[in-house]
């Protein structure tokens, strides 16, 4: 496969206009964006259009006086219409919905200024001006002070209009609901606190029920969000940078409601494109130390508040009146294919979001949040501690042993059938056998009080518990306890209190400890030094297959299968979870977590196998046997299927809905805080644990690096195209442009616009490539070649012409049946890049001379070039004359394995073509298997990756018999191409 260039996203927000010498404006109306450039920078905003006012509700920028002179711009406003009502009308049934889809649309009758549909409310110019002088005043106090840091920008969102009067203190009911009050929602008890109803059964899915349990999922989000105390935490980013301020969660949740309804038919235009598109998409960063911008001008979080009430009237007709959920003739049936599945989506979605989001409100500093008065009590175990000690726990009288119990081997069946009648993310589908060895587990979660042994020992400052990844986490934080502790006396003095979501209490000495996923290995190494293991291994985490195996038998996977009951958020709201026998605190029973030794153990004897606090895995978050996304999220699961995520199981206190379901399958980065704790296992066999990539998350360096092991692709269930970027219409189009350079012609759009000095010279480049191998006059034996990494095939039937025989394959799929559509002759249309979202479609089209008699000399499959001597044992390729590998090697996970493996497929005399140009990226390649691009650690000299290849082929019985540069232009769109230099070797087998 050829170089995937790295992907110019124009968003819409991304536009620069650059000149010599002075600073410049360039405001572009009706497309919402603005740019403005100086001589050295260039500073790019979002710009929202807002009714008569022009507010730029999103700005990113570095330079105050570009800030200031941007909003002095007032002449640049954007016009749009004020929004029409919901249309919640009398009539009923289909009649209903169109009329109300009428009225949704018809600002189209209406003259409008933009192309973004917007329905924010109006305000005037003089409320812009306010905004403007206030947001100029803030710009030039902050120069003034010579301190308008990354960190402090953020700040320019304060301080507009009544913002902060309105958010401090207690939440007016009657202003700050959007949907329904919190004492008259669905999931209400007779105090008027709200808790979770029970997961909706789609088998039988009335207007009713969808309509509850949408007020039941909407307002228990707006009254978490009551809990801000003031604006600031609205946009003040949180301590670790790693996720947005929460307005972009505040209107995150109502924007997927309606871009997923769109996605799925059920609405067909926008509520308010802009927001909908910057409240789009969330933060998974890369790394520990990936920060995120955050200082952005942001919409008011009264222009959310409206947004959010604009949504709810649309979420509410679609579900009162959209023919799909007809149920005058008895319940409705609600599978994957149905548009209302979207809806059920949003549901979830938003809930994941309740509980992500109290994290970050628990994070938050603790004069910036409120205890909303609807939401759920803390559990009855905080108000009886009071005269627990703040330091010095005593074992057995503060907390509870823990001790270890043995449990059997047996087999467990994941993967949650098609056929269940509940909402389920696309992970959690599928199937895979796991059979598990004895082992022991701790009877519950390690507590506060065994943590704090732990931190008394200096665990926090002893580098040999904690990997190398672990440890830079920990000092780039400069932890020296867990997050949510909460200093209680002098440092040194280790006195704590515990951060709950609104309070801090006491430490309850007892209840389970919030860590992350370092802290927890770093804990299990420290207690295998301290104490030593039951069993040959040391501790370490259990596995998402262990878990099952120790749940409450009453409600395990298989007994779900058996009875939709026995997933017991099916039947059981919030209020009722922790009654009867397998009891427990979930589905936002309470709004904290309990001493670990409250609720009844399973038929194992282990506590908390569910609720409380979820627990982390030794698992990668991974497929099942037979996964596959859905197409109204495509994204939701597989970007995470990457060796760089550990799994969760069990649930947490406030896990609501599908999270609390047995079948729930999900995770975090190992340096992410969640309502999370662990439990300690032990075992004389290996961990039946998923790993993506070799190795686990001893780092995520070791995970990032290590080679994707070979189950990858089969006996775990996952496919290639999972983790492989090459498996996107992005990335299809972009290789069909640089195979056939041809196509296009017809339509009059060239390879590269016509210009002086074009580098056409670039073009063509997989015909350069099999024509080098030609040239090389390579003897012939059997007269066939092998095209390794063919993409779609342009380079593979240039080989056809000089040899009676071509295999031909690439590690993506994709690519392979595009190259057997091409090979057919069938109607192949992709769009070429031209400006922005612009483009051309234009027909694929064979190079001039490949004839269908050539065509079908080539054999397409897929197959993966580290794998060679695998593949010609098992007879799936042969010998041949000649090969080539076109900007292939440095995207292989284990390039040596392909060195090593070609003097077997290599007739003697045969010429083996590789042209690389050496860009060693370890998103493709582990750094420890790069062959060059790197100093020596000893000797601190350059090694260079021809000079390995150099040796690696020499002593695999090649000589190098050519050397070129060789170009290749690859098109991002009309005006902007990379210019990739390769380096094109010829190598002769000799012996």
């Amino acid at each position: 496969m050829m170089l995937s260039p790295s992907a110019a996203r124009l968003s819409f927000w991304k536009s620069s206009y650059r000149h010599k010498s002075h600073s410049v404006v360039a405001l572009t109306r009706g497309v919402g964006f603005a740019s403005v450039s100086t001589s050295t920078h260039t500073h790019r905003m979002a710009l929202s259009s807002r009714s008569r006012g022009g507010v730029y509700n999103a700005l990113s920028i570095t330079s105050p006086d570009v800030m200031k002179m941007v909003l002095q711009i007032k002449s640049a406003r954007f016009s749009s219409k004020a929004p029409r009502s919901a249309g919640l009308t009398s009539a009923d049934g289909t009649n209903r919905w169109k009329s109300t889809m009428a009225s949704y649309n018809s600002d189209s009758d209406e003259e409008e200024d933009d192309d973004v549909p917007t329905r924010v409310a109006s305000s005037s110019a003089t409320q812009f001006d306010g905004h403007a002088q206030a947001a100029i005043a803030r710009v030039e106090a902050a120069r003034g002070a010579g301190a308008f840091s990354h960190e402090e920008a953020w700040m320019i969102n304060l301080g507009r209009g009544d913002n902060n009067a309105w958010l401090t203190g207690p939440r007016n009911v009657d202003e700050w609901y959007t949907g329904l009050k919190p004492s008259v929602c669905p999931g209400a008890d007779v105090k008027g606190k709200i808790r979770s109803l029970p997961l909706p059964r789609l088998d039988a899915v009335t207007r009713q029920e969808a309509k509850d349990y949408f007020d039941n999922s909407w307002t228990l989000y707006e009254t978490l969000f009551a809990g801000l105390n003031g604006e600031e935490y609205f946009y003040r980013p949180p301590v670790h940078g790693l996720r947005h301020p929460q307005i972009f969660y505040y209107g995150h949740t109502a924007c997927l409601y309606i871009n997923k309804l769109r996605v799925s038919g059920v609405l067909d235009r926008p509520v308010n494109a802009y927001f909908e598109s910057i409240f789009e998409v969330g933060v998974d960063e890369m790394l520990w130390d990936d920060m995120h911008k955050n200082d952005m001008l942001w919409p008011t979080v009264r222009e959310v508040h409206e947004y959010r009430k604009q949504v709810y009237e649309v979420v509410f007709d679609a579900i009162m009146n959209h023919p799909s959920l007809d149920d005058s003739e008895g319940p409705v049936k609600v599978n994957q294919s149905h548009p209302m599945w979207a809806l059920f989506m949003g549901y979830e979605h938003e809930r994941i979001h309740l509980e992500t989001s109290s994290v970050l409100f628990r994070e938050a500093p603790f004069h910036l949040v409120q205890a909303p008065e609807n939401w759920p009590p803390l559990h009855p175990s905080a108000f009886n501690n009071k005269n627990s000690p703040s330091s010095n726990p005593i074992e057995g009288v503060h907390y509870p042993s823990n001790s270890m119990i043995a449990v059997k081997k047996e087999t467990v069946d994941l993967g949650k059938p098609a056929s269940f009648p509940s909402f389920g993310w696309d992970n959690e589908y599928g199937e895979r056998k796991m059979d598990v060895p004895d082992f022991y587990a701790s009877e519950h979660m390690i507590t506060n009080g065994e943590f704090y042994q732990f931190v008394k020992d200096s665990g926090y400052r002893n580098k040999e518990y904690w990997c190398d990844d672990g440890w830079a986490w920990r000092t780039h934080r400069n932890l020296k306890k867990p997050f949510f502790w909460e200093q209680a006396g002098p440092s040194g003095s280790h006195e704590y209190n515990l951060r709950t979501i609104f309070d801090i209490i006491s430490m309850p000495w007892d209840w389970p400890v919030d860590v992350t996923y370092y802290e927890a290995k770093a804990f299990c190494r420290w207690k295998t030094s301290k104490d030593g293991s039951p069993t040959s291994r040391p501790y370490r985490l259990l596995t998402e297959a262990e878990h099952h195996v120790i749940r409450h038998k009453e409600h395990s996977l298989q007994a779900a299968r058996n009875n939709i009951n026995a997933d017991k958020v099916m039947i059981t709201s919030g209020e009722d979870f922790p009654v009867g026998s397998t009891g427990c605190n979930m589905n936002l029973a309470f709004s904290s977590q309990n001493p670990v030794d409250h609720f009844a153990p399973s038929h194992t004897g282990h506590r908390d196998t569910t609720g409380n606090a979820w627990e982390w895995t030794e698992d990668h978050f991974n497929p099942l046997k037979g996964f596959e996304v859905h197409h109204v999220y495509d994204d939701f699961s597989t970007p995470c299927f990457d060796g760089k995520h550990s799994m969760i199981v069990g649930g947490s206190f406030i896990s609501t809905g599908d999270e609390a379901s047995v079948f729930a399958r999900f995770h975090f980065r190992p340096h992410f805080l969640q309502h999370s704790g662990f439990r300690l296992l032990a075992s004389n066999d290996d961990a039946p644990a998923t790993h993506l990539f070799a190795g686990n998350f001893e780092g995520q360096a070791a995970a990032r690096d290590a080679a994707m092991s070979s189950s990858n692709s089969s006996r775990d269930g996952s496919i290639p195209s999972i983790n492989n970027v090459y498996e996107t219409d992005e990335s299809l189009h972009m290789y069909l442009g640089l195979h056939y350079p041809s196509s296009g012609d017809a339509e009059g759009v060239p390879p590269i616009l016509p210009h002086a000095n074009s580098p056409v010279h670039g073009t063509h480049f997989p015909q350069r490539v099999a024509k080098l191998l030609t040239s090389l006059s390579p003897e012939r034996t059997n007269n066939q070649a092998l095209d390794m990494g063919c993409s779609v095939g342009g380079s593979s039937f240039e080989l056809a012409k000089a040899f009676d025989r071509v295999d031909a394959f690439d590690f993506s799929e994709s690519f392979v049946t595009a190259a057997k559509r091409m090979q057919q002759g069938e109607n192949i249309r992709f769009k070429i890049p031209v400006e922005a979202e612009l483009f051309e479609e234009i027909q694929a089209s064979l190079e001039p001379g490949v004839t269908t008699e050539i065509a079908n000399k080539v054999n397409f499959f897929v197959g993966d070039a580290c794998k060679i001597a695998d593949m010609a044992i098992d007879g799936e390729i042969s010998t041949y004359d000649g090969v080539i590998m076109s900007n292939l090697l440095c995207r292989l996970p284990d390039p040596m394995s392909c060195l090593n493996g070609l003097n077997g497929i290599v007739n003697k005399g045969g010429v083996v073509v590789m042209v690389t140009p050496f860009s060693w990226l370890t998103e493709f390649t582990p750094r420890g298997k790069w062959l060059g691009g790197f100093y020596d650690p000893v000797s601190k000299e350059p090694i260079r990756s021809k000079d390995v290849l150099k040796g690696v082929m020499e002593d695999n019985g090649f000589e190098k018999v050519h050397e070129e540069e060789m170009p290749l232009v690859i098109r991002e769109h009309a005006r902007k191409y990379q210019y990739i230099v390769s380096e094109a070797t010829g190598w002769r087998k000799v012996q």
